[in-house]
């Protein structure tokens, strides 16, 4: 890894190194992928002021994350089927946040299950919540959330209905995916390091939910069940039965309104993260970087504000923090260091945006996180 330089280098790797079928279900959005587009576009435009001898020996990039301390403002964001980028990919992704002092976010549509992920990292980590149909099955997942020792929860609210994502009908990425037509069969083939990664692993099926529903330990009566489970329904009113099961800290992931903003600091949820789910959702909707300041004016005094969309590097991340996120979320940048190395590379991909976070820090003229705003930005 010693000629990595960047986060798109890590990224041509994963493309090479992991199925097509599943490297697309990562990189690629809903529709027309205008706002998959677009997440990334708006935070390339917006520029630095750059500064002179101002001392920056002393640039620390530590910060605190809804009281927890951190290395950095960065947080590993929850993904589905991490597990299928690379063999055992969540506990990999979690040991490689922990050993860089920062939170990882376990998915519900996780591959290993939030016990194997407690049985084999050495410190608590969050997990992210979708509200199932079925209440019954959602309350004993938070209870083994709770056993579990998670220290935050994220719920996330923008999946009620799902957007198409017109890549995965192409590659037969469905639940369960087609993994014997033929082109993917012939795909696969060319992949031995992904296929015996994927054999050796503790799961090859949401390990949250096999298992734990009669039937459902094959991956068919799984998906057929998940299939039918996301609630339209789900309203505001949900948040304060997810509280009266939930005792630890809330996190509200999906806010792109300003009316929603207000209404996650009316139900007293810890923070909020302004995210239009990657692109992979309300394909048209804004950049999460467009709505963001807005969003910070009106409730940022209230609430804690993450960010989330179209971080590729150190300078999105600064970008986001000067705009008054107090902490940003990487998906697909550390899922391309995953699916490239395994851990090692979701630590490289860590790395790099921890360097490119501490020069542009540096030649802005900043050494703390705090001291980030819209000063760094030019005119």
């Amino acid at each position: 890894m010693k000629y990595i330089t960047c986060i798109e280098d890590l990224r041509q790797i994963h493309k090479r190194r992991v199925p097509k079928m599943f490297f697309d279900y990562v990189d690629h959005g809903s529709y027309a992928e205008e706002t998959l587009r677009a997440n990334v576009d708006d935070l390339k435009r917006i520029k630095f002021r750059q500064r002179i001898l101002v001392d920056i020996s002393k640039r620390d990039l530590s910060t605190n994350i809804i009281g927890e301390k951190a290395a950095m403002p960065l947080i590993l964001a929850p993904v589905g089927s991490t597990g299928m980028q690379h063999g055992d990919g969540e506990i990999h992704a979690c040991r490689a946040a922990q050993a860089a002092g920062i939170p990882y976010t376990l998915s519900t549509m996780s591959i290993c299950s939030i016990e194997d992920v407690a049985a084999n990292v050495e410190k608590p980590f969050w997990f992210q919540l979708y509200v199932m149909r079925d209440r019954g099955f959602v309350k004993a997942l938070i209870e083994r959330a709770i056993a579990a020792k998670c220290s935050a929860l994220v719920l996330t609210v923008d999946l009620q209905v799902i957007g198409q994502r017109h890549q995965d009908i192409k590659n037969g990425m469905s639940v369960p995916p087609e993994l014997f037509k033929l082109r993917n069969i012939l795909d696969i083939a060319t992949k031995p390091g992904w296929v015996k990664g994927i054999l050796g692993a503790k799961s090859r099926n949401f390990g949250n939910i096999a298992g734990h529903l009669p039937g459902s330990k094959d991956l068919g009566s799984v998906s057929s069940w998940v299939a039918s489970q996301f609630d339209p329904a789900l309203n505001w009113r949900d948040i304060d039965w997810i509280r009266s099961i939930w005792p630890g800290k809330l996190i509200i992931k999906g806010i792109l309104d300003v009316e929603d903003a207000r209404e996650a600091v009316k139900v007293g949820a810890e923070a909020l993260v302004v995210s239009n789910h990657g692109g992979r959702q309300l394909d048209g909707a804004p950049s999460s970087i467009e709505v963001l300041p807005e969003i910070v004016h009106t409730v940022g005094s209230h609430i804690e504000v993450m960010f989330d969309g179209g971080i590729r590097s150190g300078q999105d991340v600064m970008r986001s923090l000067a705009l008054g996120a107090r902490s940003c979320m990487i998906g697909r940048a550390y899922i391309y260091g995953l699916g490239a190395f395994g851990g090692p590379g979701v630590a490289k991909a860590i790395d790099i945006i921890r360097a490119e976070l501490s020069t542009t820090m540096g030649l802005c003229g900043v050494n703390a996180i705090n001291q980030i705003d819209e000063k760094v930005l030019a005119e």
